[in-house]
């Protein structure tokens, strides 16, 4: 209770004078009979009573006058300064000396004229040094109640989820953090009412009303996770609950990253939607792919974008020889420098400017740095916007991976590994075509190459997955944006669907499967349930604190150009092959002449440079029969 009240003083605002003038004139008074006190005690004659009254009377109104005159009680007392001790000085003065003439003409001359006036001195000298007392313990006081309360806003009381190990270590790793103060436990439903953990209290709920009585009772600011598994359960119960009163919602990645050999903690932040759209945590073989990359140079082009960048993170903790990080775009390619000049201050690398479309800056990379595992994550993917610039689709994403594979054979690299996508599986739009058409000169390269038909020992890798969650320009960072601006949030239609996977679980599996790869397979990963996209926008506006429809509304402004109102599903039995990973599996997909591929790649690439879209679309519908056009003005060529 004391600290609740004390937590709530303001302290901005000034003591009222008033109650610094009282406080002055008890202190004085309880001085005066202090002093006459200590007369009794030591000269062991009690002063009459009549003179004992009036003594305390006139310090009292003397001290109440003399305390008005000289304006002690307008002083800021943690403003203090010399020449406010001097005001006090003078009050006391004036007290003791109205004081001595009011005995010697009211009582007469007392029993001992030096006793009284050493009486009378003592009496001043403890007045003085309680009211610097009082003053110097209310300095202090002031002083650790606004660093208390400092220390308040700055340290964050948090309840913990669950009570399993995880939670419990969490609240050990915490116990010195000058962040976060951990002020008990917190479950659902009334198993354990009572019990203790760890010193620390478990409390529960069972509605949002037990939640809002935890707020207020135990003034937390926030609820803890400590494992995302225990956060997406928990999304449409106790997450809604704690968006609906207020409190942060907060999580503890349990992934932690080893730089140099120093583990280095993932630090608590407040839960993002990608934490509850993600899945269990990914078991993958770490070792196995470690001992792939170590000790080689690697090449990732596409090297700023999100995919590349994450990939160039995580190779950065393998013992690399050297990674060799390729992107047109040069502010982001500046930005992932700086941040990998930071973070891994032993690692080599080498930002390259460069296009995929120019062959000879690919050669020189190549001729130059010599890679022997290539990433290549270049590519465009936003789907209308390709469906608005068809001949520039191509050119990089058919063109400029055909461009890399060539220079991987050229080079004797040992691995390519191409970033595809679901979109690719049955287009009906040019981004995800020219995704297939890639992945179709890719496999036929490889393949060539298997039979013996063509001399190299490149083995080719592609990989296959949905939307990354918080990728560039994708959907979260943009209802992000409209959030932050006060909504509106849009939506293409009610009931659009997509697979989600995080930047980090998707890089993982890629490089999962590149260890696994024999060479020539395109692997497609399990992307779990699919999210309706007007919920996942309601769920960031509840995360955001807003109410969805009423402080934020969703608008749906219609499909757009060559978008699927529902994805394909990537990995089921009947289009694919299992592998040693439950979470990767083979696609089954027919194969093509290389010879007749690259003699169409040629022809693409004249179309695209000539910019004649007709033909070259109609190419494109030939080369990949599946592609149908969708909510498009491509759908005309579907018919021919």
């Amino acid at each position: 209770m004391i600290h609740r009240f004390l937590m709530r003083i303001r302290y901005d605002r000034y003591l009222s004078s008033k109650i610094i003038l009282l406080l002055d004139v008890l202190v004085s008074g309880a001085a005066t009979l202090l002093a006459i006190a200590l007369h009794v005690a030591v000269t062991g004659a009690a002063l009459p009573l009549r003179t004992t009254g009036l003594w305390l009377a006139g310090a009292l109104v003397w001290s109440l006058l003399f305390f008005i005159v000289s304006g002690t009680n307008r002083t800021v007392i943690r403003h203090a300064t010399l020449r406010g001790v001097s005001g006090v000085c003078l009050a006391v003065l004036g007290k003791g000396a109205l004081l001595w003439l009011q005995l010697r003409l009211m009582v007469g001359p007392p029993h001992a004229d030096l006793s009284l006036a050493s009486t009378l001195f003592f009496d001043m000298l403890l007045t003085f040094s309680a009211l610097l007392v009082m003053r110097i313990c209310m300095i202090v006081v002031y002083d650790l109640l606004v660093k208390n309360d400092k220390r308040r806003k700055s340290c964050q009381r948090v309840l913990v989820y669950g009570t399993g190990d995880k939670s419990v270590a969490l609240v050990t790793r915490l116990q010195n953090s000058p962040h976060y103060q951990v002020v008990g436990f917190v479950i659902h439903g009334s198993a354990m009412p009572g019990h203790t953990i760890a010193d620390l209290p478990v409390y529960y709920f069972e509605s949002e009303r037990s939640v809002a009585y935890l707020r207020d009772r135990m003034e937390i600011d926030g609820l803890l996770f400590a494992l995302y598994n225990d956060a997406q359960t928990e999304q449409e119960r106790l997450i809604r609950y704690c968006s609906e009163e207020g409190l942060k919602v907060l999580i503890a990645p349990p992934i932690d990253e080893v730089v140099d050999g120093v583990l280095k903690k993932a630090p608590i932040r407040e839960i993002k939607i990608e934490d509850l759209l993600g899945r269990s945590e990914i078991k993958i073989s770490m070792d196995e792919i470690v001992a792939n990359f170590r000790g080689k140079t690697i090449l990732v082009t596409g090297a700023a974008g999100s995919i590349g960048s994450e990939l160039c993170r995580q190779l950065a903790t393998f013992g690399i020889e050297r990674l060799i990080l390729f992107d047109n775009a040069e502010t982001p390619m500046h930005n992932i420098r700086l941040e990998l000049e930071e973070r891994f201050p032993d690692l080599k690398f080498v930002p390259v400017i460069g296009d995929v479309r120019q062959t000879p800056r690919l050669d020189f990379v190549f001729r130059t740095y010599h890679p022997q595992v290539v990433f290549h994550a270049a590519a465009y993917k936003h789907v209308p916007l390709m469906e608005e610039n068809p001949c520039e689709a191509v050119l990089v994403n058919v063109v400029g991976s055909r461009n890399v594979a060539d220079m991987c054979i050229a080079y004797d690299v040992d691995k390519m590994v191409m970033i595809s996508t679901d979109k690719a599986v049955n287009p009906t739009n040019i981004m995800g075509c020219t995704k297939r058409l890639a992945e179709i000169y890719v496999q036929s390269l490889g393949l060539t190459i298997e039979r013996g038909e063509r001399q190299g020992r490149t083995r080719f890798v592609t990989t296959r997955f949905g939307n990354v969650l918080g990728s560039n320009g994708s959907v979260i960072p943009r209802f992000r944006e409209q959030i932050a601006h006060g909504g509106p949030v849009t939506v293409t239609h009610p009931e659009i669907t997509r697979f989600f996977m995080t930047i980090p679980e998707a890089c993982r599996l890629v490089m999962e499967a590149a260890t696994m790869s024999t060479g020539n397979q395109i692997f497609v990963f399990d992307m779990g349930a699919s999210v309706k996209i007007a919920h996942l926008a309601e769920r960031m506006i509840e995360l955001a604190g807003f109410t969805p429809g009423k402080e934020i509304k969703i608008e749906y402004t219609g499909l757009r150009p060559g978008e699927k109102l529902y994805e394909e599903v990537l990995s089921n039995e009947e289009n694919t092959l299992p592998t040693t990973h439950d979470r990767i599996r083979i696609a089954k997909v027919r194969e093509y002449d290389y010879a007749e591929i690259c003699a169409e790649s040629e022809r693409f690439e004249a179309l695209s440079r000539e910019v004649n879209i007709p033909d070259m679309v109609r190419l494109m519908k030939k080369v990949v029969p599946e592609f149908i056009s969708k909510n498009s003005r491509f759908e005309a060529y579907d018919s021919m």
